[in-house]
């Protein structure tokens, strides 16, 4: 990939990640659900290197200096690296034609890292199975990875009308 389409993912990343984000604000502040607090990731990072990978529950785990921070930039670093599999797979072409199906499918298969990866090591269990409502949590999770999909071509259309 050029530098330009290198920027251009970025930026989509970016962009899928913020409405990722929006769709998440709108469910608090209209639906009153909380989504996941990106604090508990950056604390679960940040005791990797100490050797615990897994946590009976993340809550019953000090919190540790700037994880709110950490959290955040994590999560939108996260929504970079998606971006750039997301290109890298279906190729440059896609950042001047995008399409919303390969998106969201990638909105959709990203749900594979949390559910089966983050979720088991903050407690959670695989797919929140030890949560209190592992079909309401799954189905949380669902809306917002789709929702990072439409971020991603979304981010891809603006991008394209006001850059190229």
């Amino acid at each position: 990939m050029d530098t330009m389409a290198w920027l251009q993912t970025i930026l989509i990343g970016i962009g899928a990640t913020l409405i990722m984000d929006t769709w998440a604000c709108f469910q608090k502040r209209v639906l009153g659900i909380q989504s996941l607090d990106y604090a508990l990731v950056a604390r679960w990072v940040s005791l990797i290197p100490r050797g615990q990978l897994i946590h009976h529950t993340i809550m019953d785990t000090t919190p540790i200096q700037g994880e709110k921070i950490l959290g955040w930039a994590l999560h939108y670093l996260i929504g970079i690296v998606f971006a750039l599999v997301h290109v890298l797979l279906l190729g440059e072409v896609w950042l001047i034609d995008p399409h919303i199906l390969p998106a969201l499918i990638t909105g959709i298969v990203t749900l594979i890292f949390p559910f089966c990866i983050i979720q088991p090591c903050l407690g959670f269990g695989i797919a929140a199975n030890k949560t209190p409502s592992p079909w309401k949590a799954r189905g949380l999770s669902l809306l917002a990875h789709s929702f990072y999909g439409i971020g991603l071509f979304w981010s891809a259309l603006v991008l394209n009308y006001c850059f190229l």
